[in-house]
């Protein structure tokens, strides 16, 4: 069994036991989520597709950990026009493990 969510503008394809990241959420490490912006689930070939999401659908996560990504380095130049712009970004993220899909 498996479903696509939605988090943050972004999709994601996840199953039982799946480990991802999401956007930050204000939740302490151990709690249990309920997700329901759930926009597909799937059963081997049987799929229900939500309009724009699928009525009573939710997918249960534990989460595992707070945190930053890894550094982006954002470096901009314009040749011959004496013009360098250096920036950095890391994103903060939720580490989530997804414990049950209910449809």
């Amino acid at each position: 069994m498996y479903a696509v969510i939605e988090n943050g503008g972004k999709q994601y394809r996840v199953a039982v036991g799946d480990k991802l990241r999401l956007e930050r959420m204000e939740v302490e490490p151990g709690v249990e989520l309920a997700l329901d912006r759930v926009l597909m689930v799937g059963v081997g070939s049987d799929v229900q597709v939500g309009r724009p999401l699928v009525e009573g659908a939710a997918v249960k996560a534990t989460v595992l950990s707070q945190g930053r990504a890894k550094k982006v380095h954002i470096f901009k130049m314009r040749r011959r026009k004496h013009y360098r712009k250096q920036q950095g970004h890391r994103q903060y993220f939720t580490e989530v493990r997804i414990t049950g899909i209910e449809a």
